[in-house]
């Protein structure tokens, strides 16, 4: 059997400490040198084992201060599935059937932006082709829990009811049936996910801190014929949602 990384037996041995009661919510643990020298192991050991613990909301980094024990807050599951988008309802809201799913999101479109080169090269257009970019903040009872920037390129909507994504007659209905509507028909959807740590701005529009753990979901859609029609960035404080993916099998 593999042995257990250092880091992760060390984040059990805490977070059992943590549950225990022995440091109360709000109290500054030891530091990590002092840690590292109770249990024999190095100051990043014990620096991972405690990022993996704010991660999961046990506990909170203060900058130049220390790190506190936090209310652990629970981690919601947000189930990402393709049956939802086939249905015709926002692509980012797919399978938010759990509790505390987005049940309103907030947006702002920008025409003719020319695309930067990641984002031309995932769309497969020019540098500097125009596109629509729209920001996005979704919303769970007020509180932000997912943000999105979506690029769609002007090539296939210009001139259309559809150009913009949140107006017009199919405003809010997603991708593939506004899509449709002109006659573009989605094939596939491909999401690459990856652990990401919260900048500045997202920290700000999300109510985390700077540097939080995030989940990081690079999206891409595809039509019939292979072509990106649409990516998007989207960004899941990792402390509150635990992602989950559905997928059907063929019959």
């Amino acid at each position: 059997m593999p042995r257990q990384a250092p880091y992760l037996a060390m984040a059990d041995v805490l977070r059992a400490r943590v549950l225990s009661g022995e440091w109360d919510i709000g109290e500054r643990l030891p530091s990590r040198a002092r840690l590292a020298e109770e249990y024999g192991v190095g100051r990043n050991v014990v620096q991972r084992a405690m990022d993996r613990l704010i991660g999961d909301g046990f506990l909170e980094g203060r900058a130049g201060s220390g790190t506190y024990v936090r209310t652990p807050r629970e981690r919601l599951r947000l189930v990402r599935t393709r049956h939802q988008e086939r249905r015709g309802g926002p692509p980012f809201l797919a399978g938010t059937r759990e509790r505390g799913r987005a049940d309103a999101w907030d947006a702002h479109s920008q025409v003719r932006v020319p695309a930067p080169e990641a984002i031309a090269e995932r769309l497969a257009i020019g540098p500097g082709e125009p596109c629509v970019t729209t920001h996005y903040e979704f919303l769970a009872d007020g509180q932000p829990v997912q943000l999105s920037e979506s690029w769609e390129p002007m090539a296939i909507t210009d001139g259309t009811p559809i150009v913009l994504p949140e107006r017009g007659p199919l405003a809010g209905k997603g991708v593939p049936a506004r899509m449709r509507s002109i006659g573009v028909v989605i094939d596939t959807v491909v999401e690459l996910p990856r652990p990401a740590r919260a900048t500045q701005a997202q920290a700000n529009l999300l109510g985390i801190g700077v540097g939080d753990l995030v989940l990081q979901i690079e999206r891409t859609i595809y039509d019939t014929d292979g072509r990106p029609v649409e990516t998007a960035d989207i960004v899941i404080p990792d402390a509150r949602r635990a992602v989950v993916y559905e997928f059907g099998v063929e019959r």
